[in-house]
């Protein structure tokens, strides 16, 4: 375990734990004995249970973070990883920047703090003179997760973009990505899709600033054709509402599609009509003989996924056909064998059989909870469930299984992850991912 006083390759001595961070990762201060400066120390476990993509990710933001040089992006000075007996049976991975004294926008949310028009307005212009860095970059960098809890106000009264672990190294995605990332509320539409542009982080830049001068979270605030609804709860220059709407426009076309072009708006208060130069990216539509079925209303989404067999017709009815046929001696043998040994081989023939048989995957959602079934024959069984109000985001993975899609949710107790499909075809698997996510938008 990581705890006070523990010196971490030989170096770095931890003080205190900072924030509160996902299962599995853990963010502390920490002295650097050879130079006595004070660091951050962002450490990941890496346990069984955790999803290769997070380590991936985690290796980015270290790789990432080398490159770039602003002051007010906290600089990396380290990265290492620990054996398994230092981190209580598991392996740990280290990132070690230079720390930044002052309080996150979201500590100071949680304290009651009320931003005037003119803090929000400074706020605006240092992040936007961040992001205009790096999406100068070549190739851009996108961070993909602007929020409150990612900006500090430092005791030196500038804005400092922290935690890069969401980092996307490239101009923008095309095709599909499968490091869907963002923080739901704060996340546009087209992020969620696997197909974030600059754009995107200015769409978060606008939710945090909203967020900022109503003094609750986008997610809290009622939507409009999936607009944030906020104008009537602020009292501010009217022309700095239409920035911030024009900043999270849901449309591309009508969103800025570069912070020099948002900064200078912001500063000369004009707002100009949509840019035709900015990407459009489009709803993906659901893929030919695609044999997912969907339906959904205002309060409910229903999926039926079928197994990996039946939407492969012919294959699947001839390895059907020819795996119970080759099981039949199997089956007969467990009867005519003594009870305690056929015990221990049974539930392989049974597991086998399932997924043959299989009728499938039915997934719920309504404005409560939702419910995911594995189905046979129309009995369900290994059902699970899970309050919509955790729901973080349905996220995209490949993995050795093939294309997956997962709901993950958070709560106090931790993250938990809820696999919803397997073995999807690439096209499939965004088109649903996408249909889920602007659902969960809309709630």
């Amino acid at each position: 375990m990581l705890d006070t006083g523990k010196i971490l390759q030989e170096r770095y001595q931890l003080q205190q734990r900072l924030g509160r961070t996902a299962a599995g990762h853990q963010t502390w201060l920490a002295v650097d004995l050879e130079s006595q400066e004070q660091v951050t120390l962002k450490m990941l476990a890496f346990s069984p249970e955790m999803h290769w993509e997070e380590l991936k990710l985690f290796e980015r933001e270290a790789q990432v973070l080398q490159a770039l040089n602003h002051p007010r992006i906290p600089c990396y000075r380290d990265y290492f990883s620990l054996e398994r007996e230092a981190g209580a049976g598991l392996p740990w991975f280290g990132l070690v920047q230079d720390y930044i004294p002052g309080f996150s926008l979201q500590e100071l949310l949680e304290k009651g703090k009320k931003f005037s028009e003119k803090q929000v307005r400074k706020i605006a212009t240092e992040v936007l003179e961040i992001l205009i860095y790096l999406h100068e970059l070549s190739p851009p960098v996108l961070h993909r997760d602007i929020k409150p809890s990612n900006l500090i106000w430092g005791e030196d009264q500038q804005v400092y973009l922290v935690d890069f672990g969401a980092v996307q190294a490239q101009a923008a995605v095309t095709g599909v990505t499968f490091t869907v990332v963002g923080t739901s509320g704060y996340a546009p539409l087209e992020q969620f899709w696997g197909r974030a542009v600059a754009a995107s982080d200015l769409y978060a830049l606008g939710a945090t600033l909203i967020h900022l001068l109503t003094g609750m979270t986008p997610a809290d605030l009622p939507q409009k054709d999936s607009r944030i609804q906020f104008s009537d709860r602020v009292s501010v220059n009217p022309t700095l509402v239409s920035w911030i709407e024009k900043m999270t426009e849901i449309a591309l076309e009508k969103r800025f599609s570069k912070a020099r072009e948002a900064l200078a708006a912001l500063k000369s208060g004009k707002i100009q009509g949509a840019n035709l130069q900015i990407p459009t990216v489009w709803k993906i539509a659901k893929p030919p003989r695609c044999r997912i079925q969907l339906s959904k209303s205002a309060t409910e989404l229903n999926i039926k996924i079928p197994s990996t067999l039946a939407r492969k017709p012919f294959l699947g009815s001839f390895i059907g056909i020819l795996t119970i046929l080759l099981s039949w001696p199997i089956v007969l043998a467990y009867l005519q064998v003594n009870v305690s040994m056929g015990l221990g081989f049974f539930p392989l023939v049974a597991s086998m059989l399932l997924k043959i048989l299989g009728n499938g995957t039915k997934i719920t959602f309504n404005r409560n909870y939702f419910k995911l079934e594995h189905q046979i024959f129309g009995w369900s069984y290994l059902g699970q469930r899970g309050e919509v109000s955790e729901i973080l985001g349905a996220f995209l993975y490949n993995t050795y299984q093939g294309n997956q899609i997962k709901i993950r949710s958070g709560n106090e107790r931790g993250t938990y992850f809820y696999t919803l499909a397997t073995n999807l075809k690439e096209v499939e698997a965004a088109w649903l991912a996408q249909e889920i996510q602007d659902w969960l938008n809309l709630r």
